[in-house]
């Protein structure tokens, strides 16, 4: 019999079955492919991230940089992953490992006192995509137009006209001679197809003057609107963040506190996970989260760079509330109510009839 059972070994389910097993659990692990690597590029704030993992960033940018109708430098800094590191960072020492393909949890529930899921986010209407090349940085200069990174660059060289559902550009280093560089639609429902993103960064690349394009192909699908599952952890648990995608730091930031709370408990009560994960503040800064998703869904194609020149213009304390750590709700409520102050009258509306609809 086994504390614990987790399915799935991605870099949450990974990091949760590392940390309970560092805190003295015995730990089962399923996965189909428990040893393939991980080929998506992972990206985190370095102030997201627990002290306990070492450090695993392929590249670090100071200062990375955003364009919506004007440049923004965000004091700030981000890293991206180097996933040959990072998994043995989160190394699986006294963990069971199966290869297997689970249709079910069901098998598991004889096997182990707590079951969680790991196994990635499924359902939502409401998706992210993205097309990304990774390019020498030699070749990739020109498209970085001086900047170390860009978070968002939200200019129209990309051969959309007015009206067309906007995308940008999201360009960081992956190591010491390599950029990503990838045309992402944020969110949509439907989301942009890749075959246009696609199309639309090959014409801002060409914009731009980057001769060449023969580089490893990154493609991005995936729900931002996931609901949160019982007993489940990681993106399946509802960690993506509604305004970013990004769900990877906040899953290393409760792996340990969520295996604290396993080994200091021998109960099977089975919503042991969910107490330890989802504080009341959890829940409200979740549904928050999730009522500003609703809003950038309202906005006109025409509302959605002026919206983020106004979120990015906040200081920087208010869009790390915002945009990281899952128990700041004072924070969160902070940062929304000074967006909301800042925002022209149009944009403002948006927000007030998406407020009226309700929160689901």
């Amino acid at each position: 019999m086994y504390d614990v059972a987790i399915a799935g070994l991605g870099p949450a389910g990974r990091a949760l079955a590392h940390r309970c097993a560092v805190h003295g659990l015995r730990v089962l692990a399923i996965d189909p492919h428990p040893d393939r690597a991980w080929a998506p590029t992972y990206g985190a704030w370095t102030d997201e991230l627990p002290s306990w993992l070492p450090d695993v960033a392929a590249a670090r940018v100071a200062e990375p940089a955003a364009f919506t109708v004007r440049l923004h430098r965000l004091a700030r800094e981000y890293q991206v992953f180097d996933n040959a590191a990072l998994r043995p960072a989160l190394n699986l020492t006294g963990v069971t490992v199966r290869a297997a393909h689970l249709d079910g949890l069901g098998p598991l529930a004889d096997q182990a006192r707590i079951v969680i899921d790991a196994r990635g986010a499924i359902g939502g209407a409401a998706e992210q995509t993205a097309y990304g090349l990774v390019l020498p940085r030699s070749v990739a200069a020109p498209a970085l137009d001086g900047a170390a990174a860009w978070f968002m660059d939200w200019r129209a060289d990309n051969g959309t006209a007015p009206g067309d559902p906007p995308s940008f550009l999201y360009a960081v280093p992956t190591g010491p001679d390599t950029m990503l560089l990838e045309e992402t639609c944020l969110v949509g429902r439907p989301a942009l197809d890749l075959s246009i993103l696609a199309d639309r960064l090959t014409t801002r690349l060409a914009a731009r003057g980057v001769a060449g394009s023969d580089g490893r192909v990154e493609r991005v699908r995936f729900p931002v609107d996931a609901p949160r599952r019982r007993g489940a952890f990681g993106a399946r648990g509802g960690f993506v963040h509604p305004g970013t995608g990004y769900s990877v730091a906040a899953a290393l930031a409760a792996a340990d506190p969520v295996a604290a709370a396993l080994a200091q408990s021998r109960a099977t009560d089975r919503t042991l996970v969910d107490r330890a994960l989802w504080s009341y503040r959890a829940r409200a800064v979740h549904r928050l989260r999730r009522l500003g998703l609703r809003s950038l869904l309202e906005l006109a194609p025409e509302q959605v760079v002026p919206f983020f020149a106004a979120f990015l213009d906040l200081p920087i304390a208010r869009q790390r509330a915002y945009l990281s750590g899952r128990h700041d709700l004072v924070g969160v409520l902070t940062a929304m109510v000074t967006l909301a102050r800042s925002l022209p009258p149009d944009l403002l509306r948006v927000l007030a009839r998406s407020a009226s609809l309700g929160q689901d």
